[in-house]
């Protein structure tokens, strides 16, 4: 431990976070917001935290964000053999309390470094999903590394995102007393309704985030061609960037909804807060997620989700209050569900005020507090 105090009289730590990307990474996405909102606010109460990531093509190798020192090696690929080298090299004799190993892609295998403490965070493991994203060698490699994870960090402290991530940590073996659930926050001041109450004029549903194949953005559009098909006059906005946008306008013109469906691509912090305010509903699908943090977005907005009833998401809406579950791949239902919400008015202002009441369950300072307890703990293990 250090001689510095946080802002509460607390001890400071020194930390280190291996993860595989920054929030300034092209491919960032929910698990680098959880990173900078976490450690930034770790950082913010006076914890010196650095981060190991990987770089990409024009990246700086080093750089300063939100109070954080941040160095980059590696590219998305040979990130898990460049990190423990550039460690070796660049960090190892630097003095840190704990390591974090923020398991968002592969493991690195951190408790092989050094005699430093590690805790092991893990939004999610992907398991077969590899599969449906990755090609075969690369999924395969995924499917076997993560099968490693139980006795390469066994005897560590474990966080985990969710209770999906908790009980499938546990069913591959990890000791359930050592992992602590500490869910994910949002911004509750950013995140808030439309102050004037407007949703866009036409009905709209919204997809915002990645575009690859394992979020299945693919069902929502087949809803929607469903709901269209039954004189539903709305329109989709899909929002975000990804290897399967191609395959989306594609399949948006087979299913004749090229005219409704608007492909926004990246969108500024403006645009996503404009976009979860003014849309009629959120519609999120993947098979498998640490954690739904658009859906508790989309809540705080007063915009209720329809989402697949899959690991992670189904702890991130509430059924019948921030919005509702259906099968997974069930483009059926998916349809029923969110089609009744924009028929019916008087649904879709109970669910507004639900989706709010259940979002406000969750603050990143909350998660920010309860990630400084679990640090302590592990920086004297």
């Amino acid at each position: 431990m250090t001689g510095v105090a946080v802002d509460d009289g607390k001890r400071a730590l020194r930390v280190l976070v291996v993860n595989w990307q920054d929030k300034d990474n092209p491919r960032s996405g929910g698990a680098e917001i959880h990173l900078h909102e976490v450690f930034g606010g770790l950082a913010g109460r006076g914890h010196e935290v650095t981060l190991l990531v990987s770089g990409w093509a024009g990246a700086e190798p080093d750089a300063t964000l939100d109070g954080m020192e941040v160095h980059r090696t590696g590219g998305r690929h040979t990130f898990s053999l460049a990190a423990p080298r550039y460690y070796r090299t660049r960090l190892a004799t630097r003095t840190f309390d704990v390591v974090v190993e923020d398991l968002n892609k592969v493991p690195v295998f951190t408790p092989c470094w050094g005699d430093t403490p590690v805790l092991l965070l893990v939004h999610h493991l992907f398991g077969g999903t590899a599969f449906e994203q990755a090609s075969l060698p690369v999924a395969t490699a995924t499917w076997i590394l993560e099968r490693t994870v139980p006795r390469a960090y066994r005897g560590r402290p474990v966080v985990a995102v969710s209770r999906s991530t908790r009980l499938d940590l546990v069913a591959r073996g990890m000791d359930p007393e050592r992992i602590e659930v500490i869910p994910n926050g949002i911004d509750l001041d950013a995140f808030t309704p439309a102050p004037d109450g407007r949703r866009f004029d036409r009905p709209t549903l919204l997809y915002l985030g990645r575009l690859e194949r394992y979020k299945r953005v693919d069902l929502i559009l087949q809803a929607a061609a469903r709901l269209s098909a039954q004189g539903c006059d709305l329109r989709v906005v899909i929002a975000g960037r990804g290897s399967q946008e191609a395959a989306l306008r594609s399949l948006s013109t087979e299913l004749g909804m090229s005219a409704r469906v608007d492909f926004r691509g990246h969108v500024s912090d403006e645009e996503r807060l404009e976009l979860f305010r003014r849309s009629w509903v959120h519609l999120l699908t993947s098979p498998n997620e640490g954690w739904g943090i658009a859906n508790v977005e989309a809540a705080a907005c007063g915009t209720p989700t329809v989402a697949s009833d899959s690991p992670g998401l189904r702890e991130s809406v509430l059924e019948d209050v921030s919005g509702f579950l259906v099968p997974h791949g069930d483009v059926v239902a998916l349809a029923e569900r969110a089609g009744s919400i924009l028929r019916d008015e008087a649904l879709r202002e109970r669910l507004a005020k639900g989706a709010r009441r259940f979002a406000e369950g969750y603050s990143w300072e909350s998660s920010v507090l309860a990630m400084e307890r679990a640090l302590t703990r592990a920086a004297r293990w």
